[in-house]
């Protein structure tokens, strides 16, 4: 299924990817949110550079969101795509914190890395290690969020942090959303330090820290990395030179005296820093050093003679990472796991600015659903890992990687069985078509209908796809017992702008030969016109021309959908308009802006097109539409379940 259509239209949760369980698969690379699935390719035409992800699930019927605006309650879908398109990300530069306290670029993470994340619900949260699932850039509107420490974080509009009034969106594309404002409290450690740059500066405290420490106790081995450091630093620096305390010490000589100092007498127990010896004047110069990058020294007093000091810093983890950022100290990983997760006032929100700029922008999914940008609790793509939203980016590996739900006919059987199952009307279709191509190979269709056939449980179905045919005596058996609704999705009879913009799906012309045959079955097939696309298919001419053979193939009823551009299909949309028609580039910007949806006076004027035609060809009129075989027999069954 290509992106256009009905797909862009709702907006609905479904299963998580913890709900899925997999079966061995076959020696190609895997996702890891589906690391046993079973890996197809076909060498057929229809399916070349195509690959499949067989799976077993635990449940297939979804229950929808009692906040979402679609008139039905329960889904099944036994496809799914998957994008890498996301509409949260971050500029490549963005700092990450690793799971052993290191930091990395956004731009350079990889699945597979071990990072920092949190777990818990809004402020009582706290760090625990996660694993990169997937990795991916694109290409946003961007934005730069400041804090009152000077962190600045470049991210899309639609980016989340965690804030003291939950998960906020930087600039949001949907008004319903909520979103970052100054004054905003945010959660983390705040912004990460820069890295030692290894100056001669630098190099000579380092072995200054190192040289002393080992007289002074330290009895470090001279193979440990430290000593192998300063071996290489020796090259440059003088020892004779670097051993002396100098008279005005700079940062970058602080810097390398505390990494040299850690390498012979450090240690960390949990987030503290330890330093130990008994030579005071070596203590209280390595407590002048942290205090002056900033970090509070505790200690080490008076140290008796024979007796061994302590210099210590404090135990949180701003201080446990400020010093290794800082130092570039060689130390063993961090140990962070289990600490709360604070907010600081430092971190408070001073501006958000648009930057007017289309920016290439990265973005991670992880186990927890979130990883630490610079410092800040930042939210990652929660589709991606999880599919909790159905209108899935539109983007090349939604048409190229389907996940397949190979056991979906005896799940429904199973849960339509079940004493806790009401009987509730069920959607299909509002995800991806259940009967796109793949449904020709898998044949998870007929199963289903079977079922809710057994079952007398009434459901609908909206596709594009003329497989739904094969399956016509199913439907005709189900429709004897329960409530069938049929939709069918036709935007538009132009076969040009059709082989450029949906490539993958039947021609216009088969679709309306498919509602012709559906509707001389005894069906009411309603037609979702979607999507009608600006500067193409929205002309006085085109919206007759569709409407006409609409309703020349016996359609009950026609409804209006102008395109709808969510964030990710976006920016595919942008780029095939580019290509195809740059021409329209100018209008789409024109036209919507930052926003997903046409202006609201543009959508009208579309509707209004729309039902004037209907009148014309006779659409409008209720003793056109036709009903199921069982509601011709019984005029008593409620109105039919209707998608839109």
């Amino acid at each position: 299924m290509s992106w256009t259509g009905h797909r862009t239209c709702v907006r609905i949760s479904a299963m998580r990817w913890s709900n899925l369980s997999t079966r061995p698969g076959d020696d190609q690379p895997l996702p890891l949110a589906l690391p046993d699935a079973v890996v197809r390719t076909f060498e057929t035409p229809g399916f070349a550079g195509m690959t499949f992800y067989e799976v077993r699930a635990k449940s297939l019927i979804n229950r929808v969101p009692g906040t979402s605006r679609v008139p039905f309650e329960w889904t099944v879908n036994p496809y799914r795509g998957c994008s890498h398109a996301c509409t949260y990300c971050l500029a490549g530069d963005t700092p990450i914190l690793l799971a052993d306290g290191s930091t990395r670029p956004l731009a350079q993470i990889r699945p597979g890395d071990a990072v920092m994340g949190t777990m818990g619900a809004g402020a009582h949260r706290r760090y625990v290690p996660t694993t990169v699932r997937d990795h991916w850039e694109t290409s946003k509107p961007s934005f730069r969020v400041t804090l009152a420490d000077g962190t600045r974080l470049v991210s899309s509009g639609d980016h989340r942090f965690l804030t003291d009034r939950g998960w906020r969106h930087v600039s949001p594309s949907e008004p319903h959303l909520p979103a970052l404002a100054v004054g905003d409290l945010m959660f983390g450690v705040g912004r990460f330090a820069d890295p030692p740059k290894e100056s001669p500066d630098y190099q000579s405290g380092f072995v200054c820290g190192l040289v002393r420490g080992d007289a002074a106790g330290g009895g470090g081995a001279v193979e440990s990395d430290a000593w192998i450091r300063a071996d290489g630093y020796l090259e440059d620096v003088s020892l004779t030179e670097a051993v002396r305390w100098p008279e005005t010490p700079t940062g970058d000589w602080f810097r390398g005296f505390l990494a040299g100092a850690f390498g012979a007498i450090g240690r960390t127990d949990r987030l503290a820093v330890l330093f130990e010896c008994g030579e005071t004047a070596y203590l209280h110069r390595i407590a002048e050093a942290l205090t002056h990058l900033g970090l509070v020294a505790r200690g080490p007093g008076r140290v008796r003679p024979g007796a061994v000091g302590r210099v210590e810093t404090e135990r949180h983890l701003d201080a446990a990472l400020r010093f290794r950022h800082l130092t570039g100290a060689t130390m063993p990983p961090l140990d962070a796991s289990g600490v709360g997760v604070r907010r600081e006032r430092r971190l408070t929100v001073v501006d958000i600015e648009d930057l007017g700029l289309t920016l290439p922008l990265f973005d991670i999914s992880t186990g927890t659903g979130d990883f630490i940008a610079d410092g800040v609790v930042s939210h990652n793509c929660f589709a991606r890992n999880t599919h909790t939203y159905l209108d899935l980016d539109s983007g090349h590996d939604f048409d190229t990687r389907v996940v397949v739900k190979v056991n979906a006919g005896e799940l429904i059987r199973r849960e339509l069985a079940s004493p806790r199952w009401s009987g509730a009307p069920i959607a299909m279709g509002t995800n991806v078509d259940v009967y796109q191509r793949a449904e020709g190979r898998y044949r998870l269709m007929p199963e289903i209908l079977a079922a809710l056939r057994d079952h007398a449980n009434p459901f609908s179905v909206l596709t594009k796809g003329t497989l739904i045919l094969r399956d016509l005596d199913l439907l005709r058996q189900a429709a004897e017992v329960t409530r069938v609704s049929l939709s069918f999705s036709v935007g538009f009879v132009d076969e040009t702008v059709w082989r450029s913009a949906e490539p993958g799906t039947p021609s216009p012309r088969r679709r309306l030969e498919t509602i012709r045959r559906l509707t001389d079955a005894g069906f009411s097939v309603g037609v979702l016109m979607a999507p009608i696309l600006p500067g193409l298919t929205d002309t006085e001419e085109s919206i007759d021309e569709t409407v006409a053979g609409i309703a020349a193939a016996g359609a009950a009823s026609v409804t209006p959908l102008a395109l709808h551009l969510r964030p990710g299909a976006r920016e595919w949309y942008a780029a095939w308009i580019g290509r195809e028609h740059p021409h329209l580039s100018a209008r789409y910007r024109e036209l919507y802006g930052n926003g997903s949806y046409l202006p609201k006076v543009y959508q009208e004027e579309i509707g209004a097109r729309v039902r004037l035609a209907a009148r014309r060809h006779g659409l409008h009129r209720p003793e056109h539409q036709r009903r199921p075989p069982a509601e011709r027999r019984s005029e008593k069954q409620s109105e039919q379940l209707t998608l839109l």
